[in-house]
């Protein structure tokens, strides 16, 4: 349904009545609170007839309220809406307020939207007071938010291209949305029609989920702030528009906008790939189970070359062994696998314990299995040589294979963060932020030499490109990065991986020589 309101034509000939998109409510539901949020900066002369257009009847459907919020205006735009809400010919209650400094843009959204949440209301309705989007569209975009399906609502002048360019959008601007969406949408994933609309609607529920009070105080606000809302999972849906350029001031300076766009849209991008870190785009419901690992079976991993590598029929010990993805598809290859870890997997495995592997090792009799696995475990330990040795020493046979992988903190793209002087956490990856402990090629060596293992075969694993990029430009990625690897393996792998045999306990080689003895001395009494 599009949006309709159009200027030159009488309002209700132009909206449908506003029963049509609201069903009628009985006496004895509750309305929902709606606070219709005008920013305001020099807008003394328009600010009046914005609060003419809010359609009336909204207040039939709607427990509304306008707030106006000054952001220190040059002229007299603050005792003017003061003058317009002290009257009685508006339906609804009008509040008033001014920041005695300018706070910007960005800023005076985020007193708005605090007002909201502090006044516990349900959605909130964002208008600029230059009167540049039409009010009387706003029945329109409450429609998704009333039906449930969607958590936010952006009113696109871009939904329909050729009406941005008749409503008098001056062609460099159109050319420069479309630019910037094109590439936005690409960096991002998404869909968008335009993320640069100021008119917009939101339900006070999806602001509480997001961090907006770190966003920026500039223009780029809105597109951080719609950038937040795609990283929570929450629904965004589009209304059209249409597009009204009159003599209002412009206080964008459209290319420090743009680069200020790309900028933090590159950056949130950065952060999908785990390559950087900012906390207001960490906004993805927080998983508190291992349910949040992604099993990387099915390509060139850690995982998939530990299964190639173990024997059907093998006994498989997996210490941290996560949502349990390796050891089902080693139970499918005929494995006898017990898994260890401090949350329950989601695979069926064979035996499961629940214990944390930064206690010690769990009491078992080691000397069963033929292979133990620490996947992405040791950087989540802080004491690492700890368990190693522990393990050494627990009565693994000599002849038992130990596979221990983790990421390479030496990898490329951190030495050149490291460059140029940064060194970014973030939510997954080699910077994970709940990594303890980082390893290079020669410090994990160095790790299980100290702890008396004998090392075996050393691989690197490239990044996996199939979780950033589906088809076949992940495999061509992988491909790339395993001749890479090929000629420099420090630099390239994205993980290492390394197999290694236990060296034998002086507890094993006591026994071995009361064993040999004994073997002398009925060999000696034959004689």
């Amino acid at each position: 349904m599009n949006c309709c309101g159009i200027k030159e034509e009488p309002r209700e000939k132009t909206r449908q009545p506003l029963n049509t998109l609201f069903p009628p409510k009985s006496q004895t539901s509750v309305k929902k609170r709606l606070l219709v949020f005008i920013v305001t900066y020099n807008a003394e002369r328009t600010i009046g007839d914005v609060l003419r257009r809010i359609p009336a009847d909204l207040k039939t459907a709607f427990d509304i309220e306008i707030l106006i919020i000054d952001d220190s205006s040059a002229d007299n735009t603050f005792s003017r809406s003061l003058a317009v809400a002290q009257g009685d010919w508006l339906p609804f209650p009008i509040t008033v307020l001014a920041n005695p400094n300018n706070l910007g843009y960005g800023g005076n959204q985020k007193v708005g939207y605090q007002y909201a949440i502090q006044r516990g209301f349900d959605w909130v309705a964002l208008i600029h007071g230059d009167g540049q989007y039409a009010p009387e569209c706003l029945p329109d975009l409450l429609q998704p938010l009333l039906s449930d399906t969607a958590d936010a609502v952006l009113g696109s002048r871009m939904l329909q291209p050729k009406r941005a360019l008749q409503g008098g959008m001056p062609r460099y601007k159109f050319v420069g949305n479309t630019v910037l969406t094109a590439i936005q949408n690409a960096l991002l994933g998404c869909r968008l029609s335009e993320y640069h609309t100021g008119y917009r609607v939101y339900g006070v529920h999806a602001l509480k989920k997001i961090p907006f009070h770190l966003n920026t105080n500039d223009f780029h606000f809105d597109t951080e702030i719609i950038i937040q809302l795609q990283q929570a999972g929450l629904r965004i849906a589009e209304k059209a528009i249409p597009t009204h350029y009159g003599d209002e001031i412009c206080n964008v300076n459209g290319m420090h906008y743009a680069i200020n766009v790309v900028k933090t849209t590159l950056k949130a991008a950065m952060q999908n790939f785990h390559v950087l870190y900012d906390i207001k785009y960490d906004c993805a419901p927080e998983a508190h189970s291992n349910k949040h690992y992604k099993e990387k079976l099915g390509f060139a991993s850690p995982h998939r070359w530990s299964v190639e590598r173990i024997p059907s029929g093998a006994k498989v010990l997996d210490l941290g062994c996560g949502a349990g993805m390796v050891g089902a598809a080693l139970r499918h290859k005929g494995c006898h696998v017990t898994g260890v870890d401090r949350f329950v997997p989601t695979q069926e495995l064979d035996h499961f314990i629940l214990h944390d592997m930064d206690s010690g090792l769990p009491e078992l009799d080691y000397s069963l299995f033929d292979v133990v696995l620490l996947l992405d475990v040791v950087e989540h330990l802080t004491k690492p040589e700890m368990l190693m040795l522990s393990l050494q020493a627990s009565g693994l046979r000599p002849e038992a294979r130990v596979i221990v992988s983790t990421g390479n903190v030496a990898f490329i793209l951190t030495r050149l963060s490291l460059l140029f002087g940064c060194f970014n956490y973030g939510k997954r990856g080699i910077l994970d932020m709940t990594h303890c402990r980082l390893f290079t090629e020669a410090s994990l060596l160095r790790l299980l030499h100290q702890t008396n293992f004998h090392i075996r075969q050393v691989w690197g694993s490239p990044v996996p490109f199939p979780f950033l990029f589906s088809g076949g430009l992940g495999q061509l990625l992988l491909a790339v990065n395993r001749a890479c690897i090929a000629l420099f393996r420090s630099l390239f792998a994205f993980q290492l991986v390394v197999e290694a045999s236990p060296r034998p306990s002086l507890s094993f080689l006591l026994q071995e020589a009361h064993n040999h003895a004994e073997r002398l001395r009925e060999t000696d009494s034959d004689l």
